[in-house]
């Protein structure tokens, strides 16, 4: 029987903050006498580590043993052994194996972690590193990887087994490959795309400001082309080039993506987070959603509450 919850007591939500504290060597984890830059983590499951959680570094995540629900951001979709995933900075995430065999499996991830700051600083001085920084600019998103799942196997191993400068070379290897992959999505969030002058980028900037800043205030197209002196045809163009969206599924994809952290994060009533992220009826709405997110908002919420499983 499924236990009733006090609707007096207001559900929690948010994932968790993950310190360093919480990361013992008896979970997997590396002794820090052993780690610089680079943290290698090998778990099974079920396990602890596996929850709704974020932290300060990039993770890059490698299935090896069953397939289940993979929660993302805002981002739900399935996994199975090879799904290779790059998390960026406090990007919630968690993965739920939903065929676990009696009693867990002892090897499911093989985790990478390094953080953004020592990264960035040397690419201002070491030109070579400067290819590894729009695939981290990426990852704030979330990015699947598809072919690479036995060539990350062999480079994680590479990593683990190596100390010192020999650790970071076989790290910079990992990364140049995930750098040049051209067979990935982004799972969470819209992606922006730079543009080469820096009087577009700014004028791109202020727009998505203003849509992600008010989903529900209406904007056109046609408004904003005439605010920046250009048709309406050659802002639609200008706006696509630099976002990757035309205008209209940039901000439907806004609006949707701003529904699902109320989904995620709250009680509110569908029909509330509707009109409430911009969307004038509920059936559009719906048909917005499963375009972009390929369920309705209802099974959304519903398979959302699974992220919270430690798989225990």
């Amino acid at each position: 029987m499924r236990a009733t919850r006090d609707r007096s007591l207001p559900r929690q939500r948010q994932p968790e903050l993950e310190h360093d504290h919480a990361r013992p060597t008896s979970l997997g984890y590396e002794a820090s006498a052993d780690t610089g830059l680079v943290r290698c983590l090998a778990h099974g499951f079920p396990t602890p580590l596996a929850r709704w959680h974020f932290h300060d570094e990039y993770e890059l995540h490698l299935i090896t043993a069953t397939s289940g629900k993979a929660f993302i951001g805002d981002w739900i979709g399935p996994f199975q052994p090879g799904h290779l995933v790059l998390c960026g900075p406090r990007l919630p995430h968690n993965w739920v194996s939903l065929d676990l065999p009696e009693g867990g499996v002892a090897e499911r991830d093989l985790v990478i972690q390094f953080r953004h700051e020592p990264i960035a600083h040397a690419a201002e001085m070491i030109p070579e590193l400067a290819e590894v920084m729009p695939l981290l600019e990426r990852a704030r998103h979330g990015i699947e990887f598809f072919g690479l799942s036995e060539r990350a196997h062999a480079h994680w191993l590479s990593v683990k087994h190596a100390r010192g400068m020999q650790r970071f070379a076989a790290f910079c290897d990992f990364l140049a490959d995930l750098a040049r992959c051209t067979d990935y999505r982004l799972l969470s969030n819209v992606q922006m795309q730079g543009e080469d002058d820096d009087t577009g980028l700014e004028q791109i900037n202020a727009i998505v400001d203003r849509i992600t800043g008010d989903v529900a205030k209406p904007l056109s197209a046609s408004d904003l082309a005439a605010e920046l002196g250009m048709s309406e045809s050659r802002f639609s163009r200008f706006f696509r080039r630099a976002t990757g969206n035309t205008f209209t599924d940039f901000v439907n994809r806004v609006r949707v993506n701003r529904a699902c952290q109320l989904l995620m994060e709250t009680d509110r009533q569908v029909t509330h987070i509707c009109y409430e992220v911009g969307f004038n009826n509920v059936a559009n709405f719906n048909r917005r959603f499963l375009e972009i997110k390929g369920m309705t908002p209802t099974e959304f919420r519903r398979q959302a509450d699974r992220r919270f499983s430690h798989g225990t």
